[in-house]
């Protein structure tokens, strides 16, 4: 790949030619019918013969992304730049949706906050993060849940890039004394992106976190989750009954919404009549109506949930069970013949019992209408091209409950993982379907412990620390990362 392409991005996009490997001969890649006469301004560009080969739109589009989206942040991001004037005329100027890398404005803000993003799309960041210091302004990505340092940057940017985010999120950017959220359109490289914008005043300034969703990564499906065999076989189990609630639990950032969505998917065969309430609605999927929470005018969980009802569902997601009444309503659709589909923040899967139990849904209720509870987390996976094999000392593996001197891995860091030797992420799951004896349990009001027995056994076999300590002693993830994930008590009570 190369770092800095000598066809420019407008030219290789408008004429269909992408330069897929560089050498005494550039091998380029063309679209069906591109004009020959771009291929003669091609070979001008690059200044050496062409091996031309025609391949299809999706790796042209691609192709295209990988090299034009991977641009590193600038050097120049510390000089000190001018206060652009006219912010306020690039509200009614700027189309809803634009090319970052096809941009013929060049304003050192712009550039900035371009190549921020594009340096976040290409490393897989879910959220970039501008924080306001007296003595700096800090821009970090959150890569595979973790944040890193990206830019350490002069404070007196601050002003003129939250003021540019701000117009091209359509807020206020006068309004400096309140928390703002708007979302921001965008195209990188041929790439749909969708970036959620929030800003909070704080001491030194306002912060501002952007949360970059790839639309064009909405379609996974369940076999991309990576579930066990158990837990797998649980899940479509219960999403083929006609009623009953689901639940997933986690905490923020462990793959619910995904995980919903994958099972959403699943289920759009069009022949069910599928409805979803959510805060907010992240990735929109064809064949499925999303409603969109808004507290600010009475649309809570429970007015939209209640709506949906009486729009003939088969299926209904609610993003989130966060008080009472989302959850009575919820069982009261299980119970008249929807299979109803949510999250609970809980660390376990027994705890969802306990949690909505505390809401004040009725025991008699929950045994009635609860099917699943999957509990999840993500984990980070090592690096293939630097892990470390190692070996297990006495303490570490009694807190693993293995023997010691059993064989695992640690994390080294190389320039394929940024230095970080961790790269890309592994969802770990347990799950809890409500058999007879399990809603005996819930029936009769039973703790925590009891359930969690009951449906692991004395062993607790498929805990996620169960399924942790498996991806640690096969090389997925580090000792580490399971004790980051889980918690160091998990691993100690599994063990």
């Amino acid at each position: 790949m190369l770092a800095d392409p000598k066809l420019p991005y407008s030219f290789a996009r408008r004429e269909g030619v992408v330069l897929l490997q560089a050498g005494d001969v550039m091998a380029v890649g063309t679209r069906h019918g591109v004009d020959p006469m771009a291929l003669v301004e091609a070979r001008r560009l690059l200044g050496r013969p062409l091996d031309v080969a025609i391949i299809d739109d999706a790796l042209f589009e691609r192709r295209l992304s990988e090299i034009y989206a991977s641009n590193a942040l600038g050097s120049d991001a510390n000089d000190d730049l001018a206060i652009p004037s006219g912010l306020e005329g690039l509200l009614e100027e700027m189309p809803a949706t634009e090319d970052l890398l096809d941009s013929h404005d060049d304003a050192p803000v712009i550039r900035l906050i371009n190549g921020v993003i594009a340096e976040a799309v290409r490393v897989g960041a879910s959220d970039v993060h501008l924080e306001t210091f007296e003595s700096r302004l800090l821009v970090r990505l959150r890569v595979d849940g973790v944040l890193r340092e990206a830019l350490s940057l002069n404070p007196r940017m601050a002003p003129l890039l939250v003021s540019r985010i701000k117009v091209m999120a359509r807020l206020d950017i006068a309004e400096k004394r309140v928390p703002q959220d708007g979302r921001i359109a965008l195209m990188l490289g041929g790439r749909n992106l969708d970036v959620r914008v929030s800003t909070l005043p704080s001491r030194a300034g306002e912060r501002v976190v952007l949360r970059v969703l790839d639309r064009d990564k909405a379609g996974v499906d369940l076999d991309a989750l990576g579930m066990g065999v158990r837990e797998r076989t649980a899940f479509d189990l219960a999403l083929s009954e006609p009623h009953g609630v689901i639940l997933v639990t986690g905490p923020t950032g462990s793959g619910k919404t995904t995980t919903l969505y994958a099972a959403l998917s699943g289920l759009n065969d069009g022949q069910r009549n599928i409805l979803t309430v959510e805060d907010p609605v992240e990735y929109a999927i064809e064949g499925i109506g999303q409603t969109q929470v808004n507290s600010r005018v009475g649309m809570t969980f429970a007015a939209g949930l209640r709506a949906i009802l009486r729009q003939d569902p088969d299926v209904v997601m609610v993003g989130e069970i966060r008080d009472s009444e989302t959850a009575s309503i919820a069982v009261q659709a299980s119970l008249t013949g929807h299979l109803v589909l949510s999250t609970v923040h809980t660390n376990d899967a027994a705890g969802a019992i306990v949690r909505l139990r505390d809401m004040g849904v009725e025991p008699f209720l929950l045994a009635s209408s609860v099917r699943l509870i999957l509990a999840q987390r993500l984990v980070r996976k090592l690096c293939t091209e630097c892990r470390r094999e190692d070996v297990l000392d006495a303490v570490t593996a009694a807190r693993l409950g293995v023997a010691a001197g059993s064989h695992h891995y640690r994390p080294v860091g190389c320039s394929h993982c940024s230095q970080t030797g961790y790269l890309g992420r592994q969802g770990v799951y347990e799950a809890l379907r409500v058999d007879d004896r399990i809603r005996q349990l819930i029936a009769t009001s039973a703790s925590e412990e009891e359930l969690a027995e009951a449906a692991f056994g004395a062993n607790r076999s498929g805990l996620l620390a169960d399924s942790v300590r498996k991806l640690v002693l096969d090389g997925v993830t580090s000792v580490d990362e399971a004790v980051r994930v889980t918690g160091d008590r998990t691993i100690e009570v599994a063990a």
